[in-house]
Order: structure tokens, then sequence, then C-alpha cells
């Protein structure tokens, strides 16, 4: 187990991820979530497996999660950044992800982005900006629960 920050009230944050419990997980991605509805408990599993993940735990019990997909050298997208219903409020996410941008700094990955509906003011905090480019960015989003957008 690797504890990166511990808080005075006890909670810590590691990333290993033998320790991510996956119900626990799915039921806060997918459940609490308002990103990932229709993802299955198969594919958080893989996501889980594919990433740098990080958990946020009381005790053995987890409260929080997120994951970096990156290649820990040049890029990371964070996401599924997810705090417990009943614990938000407290802290946790803005912590969480001071945490996250300090191994990812410690790393040396020098661009990491992540995409949010209604936590910006909490993404600022901790240093992210809204792209400066915008416009060179593209998708390709296959999800059946996203309406597809005309090309062009």
């Amino acid at each position: 187990m690797t504890v990166l920050a511990r808080r005075e009230d006890g909670l810590e944050i590691d990333d290993d991820p033998d320790r991510v419990d996956l119900d626990t997980t799915v039921d806060l991605v997918v459940r609490q979530g308002y990103w990932a509805n229709a993802r299955t408990r198969d594919a958080v599993a893989a996501s889980i497996r594919s990433s740098w993940v990080f958990g946020v735990y009381d005790g053995d019990r987890q409260i929080g999660f997120a994951r970096a997909v990156t290649d820990r050298a040049t890029f990371a997208w964070i996401c599924d950044v997810i705090v417990d219903e009943g614990r938000r409020g407290q802290g946790v996410g803005t912590w969480l992800m001071r945490v996250i941008t300090g191994s990812l700094d410690d790393a040396g990955v020098p661009r990491q982005i992540l995409a949010t509906l209604d936590a910006h003011e909490v993404y600022r905090g901790v240093g992210y900006s809204e792209l400066a480019y915008p416009e060179r960015w593209m998708e390709r989003d296959l999800r059946p629960d996203v309406p597809p957008r005309p090309a062009g």
C-alpha cells in the first residue's frame, strides 16, 4: 500500500489499485456520478486496471475515487473524480485533486486535462483553467447514451 497523503481526521489517499473496492467504485462512479450511468461493472474494473488510480479511505471504507489515464511522461486525463455523497462539502475532493496533481507533477507529466459539468471552481482552485485552444480539440463519442452530434 502506498499512502500518498493523510489528513488529521484520519482520511488517507493512496494509489494502490488492489485497495480499490470495485463495488464501492461502481456505486460512486456509476450511481452517484452523472457522467457514467451506462458504464458496466466490467468497464469500471477494466478502467481501474488500466489507469493510475487514487482512492480516498476512512479506515477500511473507501469514500472517494479518481483516476488518471496517462503515459506518466507527457499527458494525463483526470477522470471519474468522485467523493461519496455523504462526505461532500468537507474539502475531500479538493484534497484529492491536490494529491493527484502533485503526483502527476512529481512524475513529470506536464499536461493534465479534465472535464467537468459543475465543479469548475474546485478545479480552478488546484490550478486548472479552460482549454487555451479548444478549437484544436476533437472527440469521437460512441457511447450509446449520448446522442450523436452532426459532423462539421
